[in-house]
């Protein structure tokens, strides 16, 4: 295609709809189609990237390939179409605005006033527009966090609107609005969606295409009324009802010809509707499996969208064992000696969680060792894999009071300790070993009997490491470290050979798991979770 075609996925009514399932469905459609597809969230907030924000608030942080802290929506970009997305991907309002002010001090702008139309609204456009003139992408899709009418998506809005302007057919909207049911009066209400659209045209936006999220079957005429009402074509009035998986999302939107509905409005030709074969051979393999495999999260956060990644690739690789993912969250607080055993004992397998900070460490320290002495597939992530360490330091070495840096400043057994160029930085927003490092396996190990293959590239996200001055204790002790990057020495992986399952990574796998390719060390977990 000679330019990029550039669709915006806007929200109305109620934030949490999922607006990052339909972008990364209509993404889906696209590229099977045979078109080179990106997409990108921006987000409202003014913080710099939510790498310091708190998981209650915002969900997981996501980690690109280039060491970008993202919005927990890329990682859904990425499972749909198996693409790799970097920092352009992801823009908050803080880094428009930290983009500007930065200008400004340099003096770029020849001593103008400084506004928000055309100063932050041509910043926004600059960065929509990124990714298509540098990669040439068939289509850019954008994805606008919030709600229409919040105060902070108004500069996004905007430019959205002069974007659609300048692109004319080159430019689209999506609007996601909710059709709410009154079980009082029982029926379902579209003023919602009216209203929600009422808004977005008052900023100069019609929306060309709507998508209605609902619990329950939307009638012919109610589509119609929609319609109507809100200036959009009948066939461009989707419903998206609750469906048990969210992998269901592509093929209902298919099935309603919403990628059919883009191509006619964008003057592109039709063509023939893809088969989608892989795709729906997983979800068939996922509705076949009927047995359960029981996995157990040990993790502080009690809230899913704090280990989304991990939920999903435990998912993916319990579908391909042909099993389904029974998991359960045991919270790292309240796990003791005397209660261990109880909250465990029916788990097939383990996952000590990642994370930041002291709150529910030693929880996790009884969790490992329960496992470790159980002979309990367990798999340790980041924070999870230095746990795994630590424990293996206080229970096998003898080293009582074996603690992390982070932890502990003064322990004198610090198996785990912040890296050396590390040690100088004080600011909390670049302070992390962050992105894909490289990391050589021992060919002799179970990781690699789960890659099959010496040489792997992980995602990062963490401060302290595996200290090497105790490398030598812990191998004769029977703490192997099989993954290490060639560049620092630093370990990767460990693992316990003499158990069925024991690893812990300090990277965090579960960033590179797709739908359609599952991670290979959840594949390998999951299995000897059925083998138990």
């Amino acid at each position: 295609m000679a330019e990029t075609k550039y669709i915006f996925v806007t929200g109305g009514v109620a934030s949490s709809l999922g607006k990052g399932i339909i972008s990364s469905s209509i993404g889906k459609l696209l590229q099977a189609r045979g078109y080179s597809v990106t997409i990108q969230k921006f987000d409202p907030y003014i913080n710099i990237d939510p790498g310091t924000l708190n998981p209650y608030e915002h969900g997981e942080c996501y980690v690109t390939v280039d060491g970008h802290e993202a919005d927990l929506d890329l990682g859904h970009y990425e499972r749909f179409l198996g693409i790799q997305t970097t920092k352009a991907n992801n823009i908050t309002t803080g880094r428009i605005y930290k983009s500007v002010i930065d200008k400004e001090r340099h003096g770029d702008y020849l001593g103008k006033t400084i506004q928000i139309i055309p100063h932050i609204t041509d910043e926004i456009k600059r960065n929509v527009k990124l990714l298509g003139n540098k990669y040439k992408f068939d289509f850019v899709i954008t994805e606008i966090g919030g709600t229409v009418g919040d105060i902070e998506s108004l500069p996004y809005l905007e430019s959205i609107r002069q974007l659609k302007w300048e692109l004319g057919r080159n430019a689209l909207c999506v609007h996601l609005t909710y059709v709410p049911y009154l079980a009082a009066a029982g029926e379902l209400k579209t003023k919602p969606t009216q209203h929600s659209v009422k808004e977005l045209q008052s900023v100069g936006i019609q929306p060309d295409i709507l998508v209605l999220r609902t619990e329950h079957e939307l009638s012919t005429n109610l589509k119609k009324k929609v319609a109507l009402f809100c200036n959009v074509d009948e066939s461009a009035v989707i419903q998206s009802k609750d469906m048990p998986t969210i992998y269901e999302v592509p093929l209902r939107m298919q099935e309603q010809g919403l990628d059919v509905t883009i191509l006619r409005k964008m003057g592109l030709p039709v063509g023939e509707t893809p088969t989608l074969g892989p795709w729906r051979d997983f979800l068939d393999r996922r509705y076949k499996a009927t047995e359960k495999v029981k996995i157990g999260l040990v993790g502080k956060y009690d809230l899913q969208d704090a280990y989304k990644s991990i939920l999903e690739a435990l998912s993916q690789a319990a579908t391909y064992n042909d099993r389904k993912a029974d998991i359960h969250f045991i919270n790292s607080e309240k796990l003791t000696d005397e209660n261990v055993e109880e909250s465990l004992k029916d788990m097939d397998g383990i996952i000590i969680c990642p994370g930041f900070g002291q709150r529910g460490i030693e929880g996790k320290f009884v969790a490992i060792k329960y496992c470790r002495t159980h002979n309990v597939p367990t798999f340790g992530i980041c924070l999870g894999m230095q746990c795994m360490a630590i424990e293996f330091a206080r229970n096998v070495l003898g080293y009582t009071d074996a603690n992390s840096r982070e932890m502990d400043e003064k322990t004198p057994h610090n198996v785990i300790d912040i890296m050396e160029e590390q040690k100088s930085v004080t600011n909390m927003g670049g302070t992390m070993r962050l992105g894909a490092y490289e990391c050589v396996l021992d060919p002799e190990s179970r990781a690699y009997q789960a890659y099959q293959q010496t040489h792997i590239q992980e995602r990062h996200r963490h401060r302290y490491e595996f200290n090497n001055s105790f490398k030598a204790e812990f191998e004769n002790a029977g703490m192997k470290c099989v993954g290490i990057n060639p560049d620092s020495d630093l370990v990767e992986i460990i693992e316990i050979p003499t158990l069925k399952w024991f690893i812990g990574t300090q990277f965090h796998p579960e960033y590179s798991s797709t739908v359609l390719k599952p991670h290979p060390l959840f594949l390998s977990f999951i299995k000897a979770a059925i083998d138990k």
